[in-house]
């Protein structure tokens, strides 16, 4: 603040070192303490001449101002925000709301904080208004009272004798003092015609007589050829009827028949069909473009700042609309084209059986499935050969087992179990093709809720059923004389083969309990596992370590084992009923568990042994029933209870493989499974193998 000498001069503003109020200091001082006050100096007596005097400049110091500060505090800035806010505007107005009928906060408005400060009426008329008019027939009175006295002038002036006043007047329309012509000229471009010709097709005259005998005899021909195939088809439907599946007479002679009538038509030729098969996918791929270039190449980067958390990034929903009122029970990826998988649809609601269907989906083509069968009962589980990819064995609610070929056309199976063969009595649960050896012939594996797990043997024309064990019931409580008058069969759920022991497989029941097996003893159990309180649905050996299995049920929990060891190793409360749960092919600490609730868990017990790595919601108002992994892509897809398969990409913390490096950052030779199961012998040497107390 500064004070001037002269009350009679304006005052002008204080210099930079004055009492000027700045971001440093708490008071407004500046880095050096403000001068003393000096006396003001005797005015010099004021002449009438020279009135103007150079005012002077006292600084005054304010009374508030602090004068001990230090240089830290002087040093110290103090940052002021400036807002657009009225202080005198209220904020807290409340009205009733008779929608909700409450009393809400009434929202500020876009001009609650506008201050206007200058304003200004235009001048503009509308054309139509009475102002408008008025001011239009002015402008013509004005202008013929103009044209009126421009004509007088101009008769005066031919009266004097002035006649090229009024030739001069009419040719100036320019400003010949201030006026330049400016002229600007584009370039043209020159015309260019273009031209193709094409070499014209070549035509091809043809003509023939054709009478009445001519048209009959062609009728006949075709007629003739109908009813050879329809013949032939009888044939091949009595031979399977009494064979039980031969699949040449099935499939082979209808093709031979057809194979004359096929070759004259080009629309539903082979070749055809294979082009029309690009095309829709070339079609579907553009369509899908960004979803496309997300699953070959997007990578989440937030993955390098959280560590020990991943995401799920959602690709492609498989559905048809056959399939909306059925429910996913079985996946399967197939072992040879890492883009095909197969899916079963049935019902896990008993009250509500119906037909069952096998869709096979393809990447490459994500609106519409790439083969379709349809089964009399409920499909509940599948299974690709592991060397022979076109072979699926299905099994079904009702207790029958089929295999089917997906390269046949038509909707049946090449083999299916009846009542003469061998059939189970209850739904099969799950089914595993059995590593074959080169003498023997195709088998694969089942297990069903009668209590049996049985052997299927692909013979020559029939699918021969052979006994492998019996579940019996265990009782839990020794010496219990109610448990041992109990008598029947345990319902199997699930069983899954070792890798490297193939005799050993382990069987997972309705009432809890995991039995260890041998096909060389099917009497008894070689050791029993008790964990699960009720219904064991999945269970997994671990793909590198041969100690290893996993295991989900009803009651919540995913449970870790060691077959050599009676009690689980670890185990995991997932808050919801576990559908399934699927190991990765990628490391042996890896897996995903599906629940009701429609959420994928991903654990990798490298990183952490307690908490999922991601926990994540993919259906509204559905329950998740499987999971699967596929072996080369690092995807996972999920099946629901409606009919839906969903397709994730999983994060890149949530497929690491932990591979060893040295201290320059290069990585070590090393065999990739050792490595695996190296790391799953460390987790189980870090694990309590205590049994906890009940």
């Amino acid at each position: 603040p500064t004070q001037d000498a002269s009350p009679t001069m304006p005052p002008r503003r204080a210099g930079r070192g004055g009492g000027r109020t700045g971001r440093r200091g708490r008071g407004g001082a500046q880095d050096s303490p403000a001068p003393a006050p000096r006396p003001a100096p005797v005015a010099a007596p004021v002449e009438d001449d020279d009135m103007y005097q150079e005012p002077y400049k006292q600084i005054i110091r304010p009374h508030n101002q602090l004068t001990n500060l230090s240089e830290t505090e002087l040093k110290e800035e103090h940052t002021r925000v400036l807002t657009a806010n009225d202080p005198n505007k209220a904020n807290n107005i409340t009205k009733y709301n008779y929608k909700d009928r409450c009393y809400k906060l009434d929202p500020e408005g876009a001009g609650d904080h506008l201050k206007i400060h200058f304003s200004l009426d235009g001048c503009v008329l509308h054309k139509d208004s009475q102002d408008a008019k008025e001011q239009e027939a002015y402008e013509a009175q004005k202008k013929e009272f103009e044209e009126e006295e421009r004509k007088k002038a101009a008769q005066q002036a031919a009266e004097a004798g002035e006649d090229d006043m009024e030739a001069e007047t009419q040719e100036s329309g320019k400003n010949q003092f201030n006026y330049s012509e400016r002229a600007a000229q584009t370039f043209n471009n020159p015309l260019r015609e273009r031209g193709v010709a094409t070499k014209p097709p070549p035509v091809v005259g043809f003509s023939a007589t054709v009478s009445q005998w001519d048209i009959y005899d062609s009728y006949m021909n075709d007629y003739s050829n109908q009813m050879a195939e329809q013949e032939i088809l009888k044939n091949a439907e009595k031979k399977k009827g009494a064979g039980g599946g031969q699949r040449e007479a099935t499939f082979d002679e209808p093709t031979q028949a057809t194979a004359k009538g096929s070759k004259d038509d080009m629309v539903h030729s082979v070749k055809m069909s294979a082009a029309l098969k690009i095309l829709e996918r070339m079609a579907n791929q553009n369509a899908e473009d960004e979803i496309f270039q997300d699953f070959k190449y997007w990578e989440d980067a937030s993955d390098q700042f959280r560590e020990g958390e991943g995401s799920l990034l959602p690709l492609w929903r498989f559905q048809t609309d056959r399939t909306k009122r059925k429910q996913v029970t079985a996946l399967g990826w197939n072992p040879k084209y890492p883009d095909l998988f197969a899916v079963g649809y049935g019902s896990y609601d008993f009250m509500r059986q119906g037909s069952g269907m096998i869709c096979c989906y393809s990447l490459k083509n994500t609106n519409h499935p790439e083969y379709i069968f349809s089964t009399e009962s409920g499909v509940m589980c599948i299974n690709f050969h592991p060397n022979h990819s076109s072979l699926l064995a299905v099994g079904c609610y009702d207790g029958t087992v089929m295999v089917y070929d997906v390269r046949n056309k038509m909707n049946r199976p090449i083999y299916m179990s009846s009542i003469k063969t061998g059939k189970h009595t209850d739904p099969v649960w799950q089914v595993f093709w059995q590593e074959e050896d080169l003498a023997k012939e195709l088998n694969f594996f089942s297990i069903s809720s009668d209590g049996r797990v049985a052997n299927w043997i692909m013979s020559k024309n029939e699918l021969k059923m052979e006994p492998v064990m019996q579940l019996k019931l265990v009782s839990t409580v020794k010496d219990d004389p109610e448990e041992t008058s109990l008598s029947g069969l345990a319902g199997g759920c699930c069983f899954d083969f070792n890798r490297v022991s193939e005799h050993l497989f382990i069987v997972g029941t309705e009432e809890g309990k995991i039995h260890k097996c041998s096909k060389a003893y099917s009497g008894q159990y070689l050791e029993t596992y008790i964990g699960h309180h009720m219904a064991v649905y999945t269970i997994r050996w671990n793909p590198f370590h041969p100690r290893v299995f996993i295991s989900c049920s009803a009651d919540w929990t995913v449970k870790l084992w060691d077959h050599n060891v009676a009690h689980p190793i670890m185990s995991f409360d997932l808050g919801n009923a576990v559908g399934d749960v699927a190991w990765s092919p990628y490391s042996s600490t890896i897996f995903a568990a599906v629940t009701s609730d429609g959420k994928v868990h991903v654990f990798d017990l490298a990183e952490n042994k307690h908490e999922p790595l991601c926990e994540q919601k993919v259906v509204k108002r559905a329950k998740l029933t499987h999971v699967n992994f596929n072996q080369v892509e690092p995807i996972i897809i999920v099946g629901d209870d409606r009919g839906g398969v969903n397709s994730l990409k999983l994060s890149p913390n949530l497929r690491k493989v932990h591979e060893p490096y040295d201290e320059e950052g290069v990585m070590i030779e090393h065999d990739p499974v050792q490595l695996q199961i190296d790391k799953m012998d460390r987790l189980l040497a870090a694990a309590d193998t205590k049994p906890a107390a009940s």
